[in-house]
């Protein structure tokens, strides 16, 4: 056990404790694996189950003591104790949830360890609070985290009130059907402190059922949802006008050029067309004129460039600009 590195904590689990609140006994039972109609005794999770049985528990005084030695020494062997005496409460909180959600207990086990992890990491020895009560919110952080991730293909908790209301909306509608309440959004959302349209979107989302753009619209159909979809290429008219009124406006562009001298040419081609313009200051200096000033003259070319192009391409004017002739 000496030398084991803090991280290296076992990452699966399966026999567990019962942790009782504080004002009671504070003490962990074991509770019987056999209980638990587990796999084939060769199963991946019985052997892992098999191995942390080994681990002996911690008393409320040894317990301290590593906690101790681990906050003010830094006693990695402190807490890879700390995490294994407390191995068979992941496995605990994690069968809380395996039946509802997943369909591997291993997966939620080896979230509530890095539950674990950072909890004996945080763990405040001296506010007389049980490590594996302090932990168990911490296990139980981690695994609804991962379920919430895990359990549709598309995300439907992504803020803290879409969290709430993924795990306790279907509860809560529950419990006031039991109490001869009719559960509607407005009702829900004052239960549940949260605002009516979340409640309205997170139902939506829930009963909203996925499907696979490759699924077939109906039954021995060769036709996929995915062909039902607009597609993203251009006809070929669209993309004839869209080539011809590139041309045209590169020609009226090289027409205005021409027009231009001196100064205001140099600031046309360094400025407003050059793929990496010179600054302001570059071209005042150039001038000996103020950066304000380049700006004035950059403004004033911009839109005398913009009525002749109004003048010379009046269907550039009237119709959506493609977003490559656009000059800022």
């Amino acid at each position: 056990m000496k030398g084991q590195p803090f991280s290296k904590s076992p990452t699966k689990t399966k026999e567990f404790t019962i942790i009782k609140k504080p004002e009671q006994s504070d003490e962990i039972e074991e509770a019987k694996l056999d209980e638990l109609h587990l796999p084939a005794p060769f199963d991946p999770l019985h052997r892992y189950l098999a191995e942390i049985r080994s681990y002996p528990l911690l008393d409320p005084e040894e317990e301290k003591a590593l906690a101790i030695r681990y906050v003010e020494k830094g006693d990695l062997e402190a807490a890879y104790k700390l995490v294994i005496s407390n191995l068979r409460l992941v496995v605990k909180i994690a069968l809380e949830y395996y039946n509802s959600w997943m369909t591997s207990v291993l997966d939620l086990i080896q979230e509530g360890n890095i539950g674990l992890m950072l909890a004996v990491k945080k763990f405040d020895p001296y506010r007389g609070v049980r490590l594996p009560y302090y932990a168990s919110f911490w296990i139980r952080a981690y695994i609804l985290r991962f379920i919430m991730e895990n359990s549709r293909l598309v995300k439907v908790g992504t803020t803290q009130a879409q969290r709430k209301l993924f795990f306790n909306l279907r509860k809560e509608r529950e419990r006031l059907e039991a109490q001869g309440f009719t559960p509607g959004p407005k009702l829900l959302a004052q239960r549940l402190d949260v605002k009516e349209s979340e409640v309205i979107d997170m139902d939506q989302r829930l009963s909203t059922r996925e499907m696979s753009l490759d699924a077939p619209v109906e039954e021995g159909s060769r036709e996929r949802f995915g062909d039902l979809l607009p597609s993203e290429e251009v006809y070929l008219d669209e993309r004839l006008a869209d080539d011809e009124l590139k041309a045209l406006f590169t020609r009226k562009l090289e027409e205005f050029r021409e027009a231009l001298k001196g100064r205001d040419l140099d600031i046309f081609e360094n400025r407003i067309l050059a793929t990496i313009p010179a600054t302001l200051h570059e071209i005042g200096n150039k001038y000996g004129i103020s950066y304000e000033r380049v700006r004035q003259i950059e403004k004033n070319i911009l839109k005398r460039f913009k009525e002749f192009v109004g003048r010379e391409i009046p269907d550039l004017v009237e119709n959506p600009v493609p977003a490559d002739l656009s000059l800022r």
